[in-house]
């Protein structure tokens, strides 16, 4: 008899251990926050391009709130606020923008703006050059790199006259790269890294 009441006495307590143990469990899963994976881990100076893909949202304007491509020509569309230039901002640089632009139709409107896809990861090398084309920045990238990865200059080349372009905050600009210069430690600063979306021209 004191046998079985031992035994019953073992089931009882795991019974209620496995019990106390599901509801910690419950309750560890109901605090874990939501896995970000989802969220691409991009550095706040990361550049929007055309082809990356973007969670715009408007705290209560479900209207407003959407996941959008950028355009090959930089733009995203959105409701109320039409085309709206993406490429060549930040994340947070778009977000104050599309901010303001809100404030016409809702009052001190609450805007995220996530980086969901990251597609425009390339920089583009053009003219007298061994391959020009497309090249993915797989990281930290310079001038003078992707010029060495494109096969180097060709016969014909001016090195001292490359040009690149870039556009930044909706606006293109251009910078020049004197190969001579470089490479006789003259001017390094010309040596710039490249942003998603460069193109390097080699007359």
């Amino acid at each position: 008899m004191a046998a079985v009441m031992c035994v019953l006495a073992i089931l009882v307590g795991s019974a209620r251990l496995s019990g106390a143990g599901q509801a910690s469990l419950a309750k560890a899963a109901v605090q874990t926050p939501a896995s970000p994976s989802s969220i691409i881990g991009t550095t706040p100076d990361y550049v929007i391009g055309p082809t990356d893909v973007l969670s715009i949202a408007v705290s209560g304007e479900t209207a407003m709130t959407a996941e959008v491509v950028v355009r090959p020509d930089g733009k995203i569309s959105l409701y109320l606020l039409n085309d709206v230039v993406a490429a060549g901002f930040t994340p947070e640089q778009l977000r104050l923008r599309l901010t303001e632009q809100a404030g016409r139709f809702v009052k001190a409107p609450v805007v995220t703006v996530i980086v969901r896809q990251v597609n425009n990861n390339r920089a583009y090398i053009t003219g007298q050059v061994g391959h020009p084309g497309p090249y993915t920045l797989s990281g930290p990238t310079t001038v003078l790199q992707l010029i060495s990865l494109a096969g180097g200059f060709s016969d014909f080349a001016d090195r001292k006259h490359v040009l690149i372009t870039r556009l930044e905050n909706g606006t293109q600009r251009a910078y020049s790269f004197n190969y001579d210069d470089v490479v006789k430690r003259r001017d390094l600063a010309q040596n710039i890294l490249l942003k998603a979306g460069d193109t390097v021209v080699v007359p």
